[in-house]
């Protein structure tokens, strides 16, 4: 590896540490002035988990692979990269795995930084890679959303030049919840692939089954596919994502981990593998993911509070009308989780709880109407 690609690689290791305690810091700040509630008795809803998970399976699983965490677990590593390839029609050698998606959304940001450039990006969209993609070197040219607060495709395709690295899609966007439909995105990855790398974020697809890219990996060699195990999973804690794209790209990313594919633990590995087999409660997740946003989206209509239909596990909603500021009065409720990502908007990100955490919300917004 040259001199310029060795400093580069120990300088991101370095900044993993800063952008973990910045940047997972910076959100919680933005909920209110006030000292945030001791979790016994609060209802949180502030980072879009699922409050079901992990599933019955996954659980017993990781229970019964802290036996044999003093061993390395290279043939596991394999065989949840086979289990996900048959899972997404690819082979092993098209997945590359790591410690949650966003682990691996720096990888690709440092990969991509090796030639100076800059990286497109809608605005708001999940942001916890972008000031490690800056200190790499790659400028963010952030395109707002449309009126409809849809990533607006045709402006990221306009804005595409001779020094973008890096083309990032969140989709369904977080923190708006919209999605595009299937073709409209096949369309866009043809063209903007021509010019870059196009790293497509799928957090949150399962929630409704919103389409994927993953078909196109085998024919678009600059196309990366983001997944996690975080969100229908219910395993955000445990730490498992990873990347789908060509094999010779997947070595490349490889080459900058400094043990490939190894961000999972035995514990998180082995959860993974028996949540992909726990059908029975993905399908109850999405259902009761359902049930739970109705019930929260009926209410801000009662209350007359416009909001973003959503494809995800959180609602995107405008808080201007209502009598006080809601963040701080939710959090002196006990319901921790209402937060801006727009400077100076009104609009507001809500994670969906479970029914009651729901309706619990709903009542207390009504009350204080």
């Amino acid at each position: 590896m040259q001199r310029r690609q060795l400093l580069k690689k120990s300088a991101f290791a370095m900044l993993s540490f800063s952008m973990a305690r910045d940047l997972m810091g910076a959100p919680l700040s933005r909920v209110a002035s006030a000292s945030l509630p001791d979790n016994t008795g609060a209802i949180i809803l502030r980072a879009n988990e699922n409050p079901h998970g992990p599933s019955p399976l996954a659980r017993t699983a990781m229970q019964e692979a802290v036996a044999i965490s003093n061993r390395y677990q290279w043939d596991m590593n394999g065989l949840l990269r086979e289990r996900i390839g048959l899972l997404t029609n690819h082979t092993r050698e098209h997945i590359t795995l790591g410690a949650g998606s966003s682990e691996l959304l720096g990888l690709v940001c440092l990969w991509a930084s090796y030639q100076k450039g800059h990286v497109i990006a809608s605005e708001p969209t999940f942001k916890l890679w972008m000031p490690a993609a800056r200190k790499m070197g790659l400028a963010t040219q952030l395109i707002p959303l449309t009126a409809t607060k849809h990533n607006d495709l045709e402006r990221m395709l306009a804005s595409i030049n001779s020094e973008t690295r890096l083309v990032y899609l969140c989709n369904p966007n977080n923190p708006t919840g919209t999605a595009h439909d299937k073709k409209t995105l096949e369309k866009f990855v043809e063209q903007a692939c021509k010019s870059c790398i196009v790293l497509v974020d799928e957090a949150y697809t399962d929630y409704y089954d919103t389409a994927s890219l993953a078909h196109l990996v085998n024919q678009q060699p600059n196309l990366i596919i983001a997944k996690t195990f975080s969100k229908v999973y219910g395993m955000a804690g445990a730490r498992v994502g990873y990347l789908l794209a060509q094999p010779s790209l997947i070595r490349s990313l490889n080459e900058l981990q400094a043990w490939a594919n190894a961000g999972p633990s035995a514990v998180s590995m082995r959860g993974a593998l028996a949540a992909m087999d726990d059908h029975a409660f993905v399908v109850f997740c999405k259902a009761e993911n359902h049930k739970a946003k109705e019930i929260f989206c009926q209410g801000l209509a009662e209350l007359k509070i416009p909001f973003i239909p959503s494809v995800t596990s959180f609602v995107y909603f405008d808080g201007a009308a209502y009598s006080k500021p809601i963040p701080n009065f939710l959090q002196s409720h006990q319901i921790v989780g209402a937060r801006s990502f727009e400077e100076k908007s009104t609009w507001l990100r809500l994670s969906v709880g479970t029914t009651e955490e729901m309706k619990r919300v709903v009542e207390v917004l009504k009350a204080g109407r």
